[in-house]
């Protein structure tokens, strides 16, 4: 999830972005707990008020979501591109409070009937031959619900990589919905660290590929939607510095609630006549494909094409 995305989550009780003053975290963590035993109809219930909050009253990152969706669409109409900005509101909302909470305590029969997985055997097949697989995906929504999805459906280790929280309660809140059903969470300045063992102990490795590097970072630039937008290299660095096959991960919304996660082959070794980029090119016009499929269910409120 990106970070400033989470702080909405309870935006209703601060407008402005500050930490929440809870008494204690174990306090909190009850809170959420305790909210989360709801069934996901009624915990849409209040997504309802927060969409229409988000929507009409403090029309959240407006100007950004609509100069996004210019960009990437223009040929769509001004009223199709609004449709699609009213639409990623309703996603948005549902997936950050009430799908999201519910995750923390879902049960796996539920969890399954709600998010199909497939093509996981053919992901799990290279690890069980002993080589470590990367999955790239990209912020299409409910991509925290994939995260449980593959660690409740994969025979293997399951191994996401993410960008630390800024509040600690949160960050821990979100490790605890993250790691739900066993998925092992590692934090990016840790994952130099973890990539030592990928060929001793071979695991999927899931990498969403499309945030948006600080300037500080090695990047490559390309067109994305329409427009120059920078990325991390890292997963086409460790696929072909490794020899590691790369599956894509494309997401579909079936209905409110439900969702379908496929994998499919990407890029395979051997690499050496690869050209440069190859992975990485790949991966955007997968990702581009998967947004236009359902384009309401992108981040478009991450100022992703900031330079």
């Amino acid at each position: 999830m990106n970070r400033k995305s989470v702080y909405f989550i309870y935006f209703v009780a601060k407008a402005q972005r500050q930490e929440p003053k809870f008494p204690c975290i174990s306090l909190a963590m009850f809170f959420f707990r305790l909210i989360s035993r709801l069934p996901l109809p009624v915990l849409y219930l209040f997504s309802d008020v927060l969409y229409l909050i988000a929507r009409y009253v403090i029309r959240y990152r407006k100007k950004v979501i609509d100069e996004n969706l210019r960009h990437a669409f223009p040929e769509k109409s001004a009223e199709e591109r609004k449709a699609i900005r009213n639409r990623f509101y309703r996603n948005f909302t549902d997936a950050f409070f009430a799908e999201t909470i519910k995750m923390l305590t879902i049960s796996e029969k539920e969890l399954r009937q709600r998010f199909q997985v497939v093509g996981q055997e053919i992901i799990d097949a290279e690890v069980l031959k002993g080589k470590s697989s990367l999955m790239m995906a990209g912020h299409v929504f409910n991509w925290e619900m994939a995260i449980l999805g593959v660690a409740l459906n994969t025979q293997v280790t399951a191994e996401t990589v993410y960008l630390k929280l800024n509040n600690p309660f949160f960050d821990k809140l979100m490790l605890a919905i993250r790691t739900h059903f066993g998925g092992v969470m590692t934090e990016k300045r840790e994952f130099r660290k973890s990539m030592i063992t990928m060929r001793s102990e071979p695991r999927i490795v899931h990498l969403a590929a499309d945030q948006r590097p600080p300037g500080k970072e090695k990047r490559y630039q390309r067109d994305f939607l329409n427009r120059p937008a920078y990325f991390f290299e890292g997963g086409e660095f460790m696929a072909k510095k490794m020899e590691l096959p790369v599956f894509f991960g494309t997401m579909t919304k079936l209905k409110r609630g439900h969702y379908r996660f496929e994998f499919d082959p990407l890029a395979s070794p051997p690499y050496e006549n690869a050209a440069p980029h190859s992975i990485t090119d790949e991966f955007c016009r997968r990702l581009e494909d998967n947004i236009r499929q359902q384009p309401d269910l992108y981040l478009w409120s991450h100022k992703r094409w900031k330079v």
